[in-house]
């Protein structure tokens, strides 16, 4: 089977690095790549969001399966397209995408299938909006409606700074038209967890559960960013509650969305807080998580590629994956500055020292290779990921990697995993 993965990051590294494994693939292309993909799969020149360039080079080459990593591609309207062309694409059309492209959709469809998710208001007028707060006061959560890459969700703690989050993202428009409508809704109390399933519209697979680290610094302080590094499966969602959540959120939002006249096919996660009152949805992506990707794919005993063929085809029903017995850590190496203004072109030493070490696999994000040379090319560079029979072990791997790797401005967080370990017993279960 000749197939495209599309974009650039850890998580599209992690896919080919997957892809890469199936005695089904034939030629695997990534458009547009970076410096570790292309060591795995032929790079096209071609951004994620030149939906027409990438059609045309899928009709050119005779790819036979196409799967989408970033969610500005979907947002884009690639698989509408692809479709329109006969092209097989994994992934949700630019309609269904929205569940991730617009926080007010997804929340409003949350409320009218009463899919369990916090109080919510959604305003496009600044003045409205800051007498909301008012009213409410703080803590209190200010959300950009479009995509972001991770950063348009801001935690306000006092009433000043829920004003000032509106002012971001409405007046000064931080984040473009992402933030000219904006969601504003209590802040959820609990742990945080993602569960994701790959669906073909009708039958929801999951993959193992997993807890991303959002914030940049240790003890979950400072910006959010994309994600700072990850671990799986998490501790605190047993099988009980795994099957509570499939119950009351993953196949109630799919159903939803047919029941709306959207077929969701491709990648459902949802990003939970688990409240006293049960597991409640902070909100939908559509697509693979990226870290949560880098960890889980190197657990997968499956063959990912008839999987996902299976899921375009609408064949999962009575299907399972096979994983991996123990757990898998990664920790993200982001550029000095990250998440916001950060250089790159900084080479980076010390990867051919971990070549073919057990357990441990690099995969690359914002990179490029330059006449031999590996150069930092992103914020959130590189995704060093280690697997073992329980999560201490994993981490270990992780981070002892880390000790050879070395970039000017690098920096990561040295508490990944901190929660689980806070019971190492019940992480190690």
């Amino acid at each position: 089977m000749r197939v495209l993965v599309i974009g650039s990051g850890g998580r599209e590294h992690a896919l080919c690095w997957k892809l890469s494994r199936s005695p089904e693939l034939t030629k695997l292309f990534c458009a547009p790549g970076n410096g570790g993909i292309g060591e795995i799969a032929e790079l096209v020149d071609i951004g994620a969001e030149d939906v027409e360039a990438l059609a045309e080079f899928a009709e050119s080459k005779d790819i036979d399966l196409t799967i989408v990593g970033p969610e500005s591609a979907l947002a884009k309207g690639v698989v509408d397209l692809f479709e329109k062309r006969g092209l097989r694409i994994f992934g949700p059309n630019k309609a269904s995408a929205r569940l991730e492209s617009s926080k007010a959709f997804a929340k409003n469809l949350m409320k009218k299938y009463q899919v369990p998710t916090g109080q919510f208001a959604i305003f496009d007028d600044p003045q409205a909006a800051r007498a909301y707060v008012r009213q409410l006061g703080a803590p209190i959560v200010v959300k950009a409606d479009g995509l972001c890459g991770g950063k348009g969700t801001i935690v306000a703690g006092t009433l000043s700074e829920a004003l000032g989050a509106i002012d971001l993202l409405m007046e000064d428009k931080i984040f473009k038209q992402a933030g000219e409508r904006i969601v504003i809704e209590e802040r959820l109390v609990g742990e945080e967890a993602s569960i994701i399933v790959l669906t073909d519209g009708v039958t929801a697979l999951p993959l193992l559960t997993a807890q991303d680290h959002k914030r940049l610094h240790e003890g979950d302080k400072g910006p959010n960013t994309g994600g700072m590094g990850v671990y799986a499966p998490t501790p605190i969602i047993d099988a009980a509650l795994a099957s509570q959540v499939m119950e009351q959120i993953i196949l109630p939002t799919i159903r939803a969305m047919a029941s709306e006249g959207l077929s969701f096919k491709g990648v459902l996660y949802a990003g939970l807080m688990l409240t006293s009152e049960g597991p409640k949805v902070l909100e939908y992506n559509a697509r693979f998580g990226d870290p949560e990707t880098q960890a889980l794919l190197p657990l997968l005993k499956s063959d990912l590629l008839p999987v996902i063929d299976d899921a375009v085809e609408g064949r999962l029903a009575g299907m399972q994956l096979q994983w991996e017995a123990g757990s898998g850590a990664c920790v993200v190496l982001a550029s000095g500055g990250y998440p916001g203004d950060f250089q790159i072109g900084k080479e980076i030493r010390g990867l051919d020292k971990l070549a073919n070490r057990r357990e441990l696999l690099v995969f690359h994000a914002g990179t490029k290779m330059d006449r031999g040379r590996c150069l930092t090319w992103g914020g959130r560079v590189l995704n060093v990921v280690g697997t073992g029979p329980d999560l201490e072990a994993a981490l270990k791997r992780a981070y002892d990697a880390i000790g050879e790797i070395q970039f000017e401005g690098m920096q990561y967080r040295k508490d990944i995993g901190h929660r689980a370990l806070k019971n190492p017993a019940e992480a190690s279960s």
